[in-house]
């Protein structure tokens, strides 16, 4: 008994460790990429290079995206020993919800009626699919 709860909590603890690093950076990773439609160079290879160079020497993007990636690493370990049509509507559900709130907390816009009630849709389903 004690090893199936253990086994919930802990697969449990992936999906939202793994939804928590996916949410809460993409506000930052779109912040850190400010000033990336501004560089503008002749040939596909020059600005497909310049683009990459401000990125990956920006830590205001890198570090949010090291993190997020991290999420990647937890996603990976926990579909290991969980059921992925079980991981994956759960942990994009709860990416979408801590995104949005990561980006309330930074200053955007709250959801809208519509946005809240397609949340709740989501989070609805899911929770059906769970369940069943």
């Amino acid at each position: 008994m004690t090893e199936g709860l253990s086994y919930i909590f802990q697969t449990a603890a992936g999906f939202i460790l793994t939804a928590l690093c996916w949410g809460f950076t993409n506000p930052f990773i779109k912040r850190g990429s400010k000033g990336l439609e501004s560089i503008k160079r002749p040939t596909w290879l020059s600005q497909t290079l310049a683009e990459t160079y401000f990125l990956f020497t920006n830590w205001k993007y890198l570090l949010p995206l090291l993190l997020n990636l991290s999420g990647s690493a937890v996603y990976y370990y926990t579909l290991s020993s969980a059921e992925i049509t079980i991981a994956v509507p759960i942990t994009n559900s709860l990416a979408l919800i801590f995104t949005i709130l990561s980006g309330m907390l930074l200053g955007e816009p709250s959801p809208t009626r519509k946005e809240l009630t397609g949340m709740f849709c989501i989070v609805s389903g899911v929770a059906l699919c769970i369940t069943s």
